[in-house]
Parts: structure tokens; C-alpha cells; sequence
């Protein structure tokens, strides 16, 4: 348990296990739904830091909803080959360990869209749904290049050339021919991660590919810790209505 409050400040109630090198948090509700084990998996999981308190309202309407809540950290991966892997060992682990749920409801914020996106382009018969929180979605954008092509173990120009592979706006038809939806709030202001290119971007292509997307924007905000983000009712319908709906 001191390992436990150490790691996870944020998370009292999580269990921590090592999988394939990487640390992986599970929260189990109380009163988990019967039948299939649903579940969200947030992104990123950076222990100790993240998942902050400001996901706690969130995390804890799903557990009293009868979710589990899962996060694996695989460190700065920019959503990368190597933290693509470890995020299916992770997923390995907790649907056949853990008996969870085949199908996983996705909580991508910020940066977390880079590691779940790709994942989810990989996996889409894995997904459920996608519901993001100011998601990173177009790696030129955030964290650019330079700062994203260590992770990769790529120059700037090697990445550059390949970027189509992993760039989640460029990686939608999977999804989109699952029929996976996908929704985002965005603020209008946000200059870390600019609405235009992220979010604005990837939704009007899944839509133009036929997929289920639905965009809020968030007038006046930028990227900040504002409540509507983090204590949002309609964030729970989406990721509810569609767990409902694959029972």
C-alpha cells in the first residue's frame, strides 16, 4: 500500500501491478455491472503525476456506474511503436487476467490521444467508444517533431517521412469501418493544443468517412483545468450509452 500512495497520490483506491515492464493502475467498482466487465482506459498515465485529481468526479461516476477504470504507464511514448506494445500488453493483461471486458471505452486527454489513437487504429474490434478531453491528434501540432522523434527513435526527417503510420488523423478508416464513435470537447482557445488541427481536423475526416463523430467546443477555453472538461455530464451519457450498447 505505501507503494501504492507513493506511485498514485491521485488514485486511493487503485491497485498497482507490474505488466511487461510497465506499471498498470485498476480501479474495480463496487458494484461491477453483470455479465460482460465493462471499462475505460485513460491516457496518459505519467506516475506519479497523472491521472491528476482533476480526473477524480470522472473516474469515480464510472466506478459507481460499475466500470472499472485502467491506465498503463509506458512513460513520454507520443503514442510510439514501443508504447503502442506495452499498451497491449496491458490490455492482454486486463481483459484476460482481469476477466474485463474485450471491448474497452476510451478517455483520451491531452496527449493521452496520441497513445490511445494508435492503439485503437491497430485494435478498432478492441474499442468501443473514444470520448476526449482536448485530445492530442496530429503530432505536428504537439508535440511536434523535434520533440516527438526521440520517443520514436527517428531523426526529425525520418518521422517526418513516415508520419502517416502514426498521426491519429491520418489513421481513422480503421475506426471508421468499425463504426467505433468518437467524441471530443475542445476548447476554441486552446493554443497548447489548437482546436483547428486536432480535434476540428480528425472529426470532420472520420465524418467524411462515414464514422460517428461528434465535436463540442468549448467556447472562451483554452487548455485548462476548467470543470466542463472534468465534470461533464455528457461526457458519462457518450461513454455510457455506448457500453449500454454493446451488452
Amino acid at each position: 500500500m505505501d507503494r501504492e500512495k507513493a506511485l498514485a497520490p491521485n488514485l486511493p483506491d487503485a491497485e498497482l501491478v507490474e505488466v511487461g515492464g510497465y506499471t498498470v493502475f485498476l480501479m474495480t467498482p463496487a458494484a461491477p455491472r453483470s455479465g460482460d466487465r465493462p471499462w475505460v482506459w485513460y491516457a496518459p498515465t505519467i506516475l506519479p503525476h497523472l491521472p491528476d485529481e482533476h480526473m477524480g468526479w470522472l473516474f469515480e461516476r464510472f466506478l459507481a456506474e460499475g466500470l472499472a477504470v485502467a491506465g498503463v504507464d509506458v512513460g513520454e511514448s507520443y503514442g510510439s511503436p514501443a508504447g503502442t506494445a506495452g499498451y497491449h500488453k496491458a490490455y492482454a493483461w486486463l481483459t484476460g487476467e482481469r476477466g474485463l471486458s474485450k471491448k474497452a471505452a476510451l478517455l483520451p486527454r491531452s496527449r493521452g490521444g496520441l497513445m490511445l489513437y494508435n492503439w485503437a487504429a491497430r485494435h478498432p474490434e478492441a474499442v468501443t467508444c473514444i470520448a476526449g478531453i482536448y485530445p492530442v491528434c496530429d503530432l505536428s501540432s504537439y508535440p511536434r517533431l523535434e520533440k516527438a522523434s526521440p520517443a520514436y527513435g527517428m531523426t526529425v526527417d525520418e518521422l517526418r517521412r513516415e508520419l502517416h503510420k502514426y498521426n491519429p488523423v491520418e489513421l481513422l478508416e480503421p475506426l471508421a469501418s468499425a463504426r467505433v464513435p468518437l467524441w471530443h470537447i475542445h476548447g476554441d482557445q486552446d493554443e497548447l493544443v489548437p482546436l483547428e488541427p486536432n480535434s476540428l481536423e480528425l472529426i470532420a475526416r472520420y465524418r467524411n468517412l462515414g464514422g460517428p463523430g461528434e465535436l463540442v467546443v468549448a467556447e472562451g477555453q483554452g487548455h485548462n483545468l476548467w470543470d466542463g472538461f472534468f465534470k461533464s455530464e455528457d461526457l458519462v451519457a457518450f461513454v455510457l450509452q455506448h457500453v449500454d450498447g454493446q451488452a
